[in-house]
């Protein structure tokens, strides 16, 4: 399995953003593919966004298109979650997740991925 750690939380104003962080070690990070899923709280955890083994497919969640971006740095054993015009129900604690498959059919479900980080709270101030 790969260990995960996420980084980069914090309180932010309304429409303004954060960079989160998931740096990855021990198994080759490049063999997973790697989401960012969130859980405000009183809420079930829900998927936000998803990126290949290369990087070179996406996907986000409907709340996030046109705000989030995800992307990896393989070289780094790092994956990001670029958030812009942050809003207050944005407030949550994102987890990053691994997926050994590269498929991309059940994306969303968290049972596709097989180890979790252990979260970072974002807070957005109205």
């Amino acid at each position: 399995q790969v260990q995960l750690v996420e980084s980069g939380g914090g309180l932010v104003q309304a429409g303004g953003s954060l960079r989160l962080s998931c740096a990855a070690s021990g198994r080759t990070f490049s063999n997973y593919a790697m989401a960012w899923f969130r859980q405000a709280p009183g809420k079930e955890r829900e998927f936000a966004a998803r990126i290949s083994r290369s990087g070179g497919r996406t996907y986000y969640a409907d709340f996030v298109k046109g705000r989030f971006t995800i992307a990896r740095d393989n070289a780094k054993n790092t994956v990001y979650l670029q958030m812009n015009g942050l809003k207050p129900e944005d407030t949550a604690v994102y987890y990053c997740a691994a997926d050994y498959s590269d498929v991309d059919v059940g994306a969303a479900r968290m049972i596709v991925y097989e180890c979790w980080g252990q979260g970072t709270q974002v807070t957005v101030s109205s």
